[in-house]
């Protein structure tokens, strides 16, 4: 029997309350994002190496904000996740979205701290083109490709719904890509990455533990469910 969709003023009239929804928490992440920031300037202010910690921190976050992003997004693709009540499809998506909203915010202010900063010895190219720094070419190249990596990924979150699945779904698993190497520029680029040894080894962890219960929870009915969903819709080029 074919599912009924709900009626066209019952969808029109969620609509206002899903605005109010993202509304209110874009409203309310930015502001804890504001506060936080205000805290951390306060905290360094009068410092001479203050552009290098804010830099140094707001990498940290973002990387962290990539963590819980591929993390939600690994969910997202579960192939359990209809069996899951909380939280529901779309807070879970809007999550997930959010997570990428902050985490670029995060990203360009940690480019254009270092960029900026005489001391980190970065400088613009550097933070932009491969083997271009002063400060550990190699180290900061991977950063960079992380972060074209990144982006990447966020355009073709775009395309979802837009284009078949086949065009932007393996293009927007980029992002596995983008954490590994953010990963390893965050090791090796930051000259206390002794301290947040096990920050990095804890994260690393739990990222790969959640992508190998992924992909094992995998299912012929899975496999058939995606090449269903891989077929060429009516809008697709025939040739």
């Amino acid at each position: 029997m074919p599912v009924r969709r709900p009626p066209a003023t019952l969808r029109l009239a969620a609509r206002p309350r899903r605005a109010i929804l993202d509304v209110a928490a874009i409203t309310g992440g930015s502001g804890l994002a504001a506060w936080l920031a205000g805290r951390a300037v306060g905290a360094v202010a009068g410092d001479r190496n203050a552009p290098w910690i804010v830099g140094r921190a707001s990498g940290l976050a973002a990387y962290l904000l990539l963590v819980a992003l591929v993390t939600v997004g690994l969910l997202l693709s579960h192939p359990r996740r209809t069996h899951w009540s909380l939280p529901g499809p779309a807070l879970r998506l809007r999550i997930h979205v959010s997570l990428a909203v902050f985490t670029l915010a995060l990203l360009l202010l940690h480019v254009v701290v270092l960029a900026t900063d005489e001391y980190a010895k970065v400088g613009w190219w550097g933070a932009l083109l491969p083997m271009a720094s002063r400060y550990r070419p190699a180290a900061v190249t991977l950063g960079v490709v992380g972060a074209y990596c990144g982006l990447l990924t966020g355009v073709t979150a775009a395309l979802a719904g837009r284009a078949a699945r086949r065009v932007w779904w393996p293009l927007h698993k980029v992002a596995s890509a983008s954490l590994v190497l953010v990963w390893v520029h965050g090791v090796l680029a930051g000259s206390d990455s002794v301290a947040l040894r096990l920050v990095y080894l804890v994260t690393a962890a739990g990222v790969l533990t959640l992508a190998a219960a992924r992909y094992a929870a995998r299912t012929p009915a899975d496999r058939v469910q995606d090449l269903i969903g891989n077929r060429p819709s009516r809008r697709d080029p025939v040739g």
